[in-house]
């Protein structure tokens, strides 16, 4: 399993992951049509300010992984296609990430029903930033509930293993 810099051929199989009905409903997140997904990737592979990387195993894209600046935070999230779900993969592809992306603070924003994601986010040293941090938003999807984790300025090497 390696990540790399995203390639063109790379969307097609991010938009191909966020079509799956599954995979929406865990993010919390709807699926866009093809032209708004296409040009939501161009508008962010242009910006100097993104860090975007896909996710590869077995020479075959599996996702992405991704960071940007929102509303005063660098902020992570990533998209694994649900034929890769269950195998680490999420976990690998984050740690690698975190390695090349190395400003801290770093937060990542998801649906509480998301437990696989969040357990992700710990695994690689998040923590949630209060005991009740849970936040309504709502989108196109209805009220979504949603818990922020931060991972802060503390090595993961220096963390005790859950």
């Amino acid at each position: 399993m390696q990540i790399r810099d995203v390639e063109d051929g790379d969307v097609e199989l991010f938009f191909e992951h966020q079509m799956d009905p599954e995979a929406t409903r865990m993010a919390a997140f709807p699926a866009r049509e093809r032209d708004p997904f296409m040009a939501h990737w161009a508008k962010i592979r242009a910006d100097q300010t993104v860090v975007t990387q896909a996710i590869v195993v077995d020479g075959h894209v599996a996702g992405n992984v991704v960071s940007w600046e929102q509303s005063g935070k660098r902020t992570v999230g990533y998209w694994i296609g649900s034929r890769h779900w269950g195998r680490g993969i999420a976990t690998k592809a984050l740690t690698l990430f975190l390695g090349r992306v190395t400003s801290r603070p770093l937060y990542a924003y998801v649906a509480v029903h998301n437990v696989g994601s969040i357990r992700v986010l710990e695994k690689c040293g998040f923590r949630r930033v209060q005991a009740q941090d849970v936040q309504s938003s709502t989108a196109e999807m209805g009220e979504v509930e949603e818990v922020m984790l931060v991972l802060d300025a503390t090595p993961v090497a220096t963390r005790p293993r859950r």
